[in-house]
């Protein structure tokens, strides 16, 4: 009788193991909630050295390069530095020089376009009159006029956006330059605030998120430079003004993967049918479209293979992500952190069936965490 009691006060195993899991998730969650807040909260340090990162795992070979041809790594790396500055510049006086010489025929064209989509209100389908027009002017006039009042509030804001962008240009400038100097070293350093049983797994999961990070960033760069010199050169081939910057916008646009380049060369689109009108803009956006497709069928499996494989869906939530955490840079950040835990993940996952299989094989440290 006792017994049967006890049966029937029992929580089913279904109850057992969902509880268990939901406490455990919970922890999981509160901590990565905690992480995304740390990083939000610090993100003018945070954002800065997350592409310092980048920019490491990009032109690390070449400081090694000039390292073994006899070069001092400290003056190899303010070469490299040198040339990723200039290049930076250079790109940015580029499409600076262009706006300043052809932005005025594109004012033109502008209001060309406007007076030509007025005539077409009046005339087409709207049959719209110019009193109706003239009051849609007026309110716009209105809202705009309206928002002076807080122009010395916007000018404040943009000012301290100004200083924050100065001090993470800085900080990611210095961080780069310490990590191609001394990168083995802080990452040695970082291994070491782990436990001793869990320094072997720290370091060689650390190890494959660094291939799969430089192996990202340099495919993601040739994908980059193809984006931008096919549909930079359809510009060209088309009249499109704004040739070189448009490329440039491209090239940068394509380092957020499916999304930055696509959106990127619709800006080229919108100066096509703004200069041109709607029949070139058509081929400026089937342009595009080819080399999306290009990029996105042959490009990018065949640069990137299974060592950064990351399913689309897990790329449009993390790009997602990172624009909800960081803005613009966390889309920028957030596909190339993905490949990199992707690549732990399945070291790990491997590392544990060889454990599995052959526990003696792998390093004490391994075999007692």
């Amino acid at each position: 009788m006792e017994d049967s009691s006890r049966r029937s006060v029992q929580i089913p195993i279904g109850v057992e193991i969902a509880t268990a899991w939901a406490w455990r998730l919970l922890i999981i969650a509160a901590a990565g909630l905690l992480g995304i807040w740390f990083l939000r909260y610090f993100s003018e340090i945070t954002v800065p050295v997350a592409i310092a990162v980048l920019g490491t795992a990009l032109t690390i070979n070449a400081v090694d390069w000039l390292e073994d041809h006899g070069i001092p790594r400290l003056a190899a790396t303010f070469m490299v530095v040198l040339f990723m500055l200039l290049a930076f510049f250079g790109m940015l006086a580029l499409v600076g020089q262009q706006l300043s010489t052809q932005v005025s025929d594109l004012k033109a064209n502008v209001v060309e376009g406007i007076t030509q989509v007025q005539d077409w209100a009046k005339d087409g389908p709207l049959d719209l009159s110019d009193a109706q027009l003239q009051s849609w002017i007026d309110d716009a006039k209105a809202s705009i006029s309206s928002s002076d009042t807080s122009l010395l509030t916007r000018i404040g804001e943009v000012g301290t956006t100004l200083t924050h962008i100065v001090a993470g240009f800085f900080i990611a400038l210095f961080s780069a330059f310490f990590f191609l100097y001394e990168g083995d070293r802080i990452w040695s350093w970082v291994v070491a605030l782990f436990p001793q049983a869990a320094r072997e797994r720290v370091h060689t999961s650390g190890q494959t998120a660094w291939r799969s990070l430089t192996a990202f960033v340099r495919a993601t760069v040739i994908v980059a430079l193809t984006d931008a010199l096919g549909i930079a050169f359809a510009a060209w081939a088309l009249g499109v003004p704004l040739t070189l910057a448009i490329g440039v916008l491209v090239f940068l646009g394509a380092f957020v993967p499916i999304v930055g380049a696509l959106v990127s060369g619709m800006v080229a689109v919108l100066v096509a049918l703004v200069a041109q009108g709607p029949w070139t803009a058509l081929f400026m956006l089937l342009a595009v479209v080819a080399v999306q497709q290009f990029e996105s069928h042959v490009l990018q499996p065949f640069l990137m293979g299974k060592i950064v494989a990351v399913h689309p869906l897990a790329i449009i939530i993390a790009i997602a992500s990172g624009v909800v955490v960081a803005g613009v840079v966390g889309a920028l950040i957030a596909v190339p952190l993905a490949a990199c835990l992707n690549g732990v993940v399945r070291h790990l996952a491997v590392t544990a069936r060889e454990f599995q299989s052959d526990p003696e094989e792998l390093p004490p440290e391994l075999g007692h965490a």
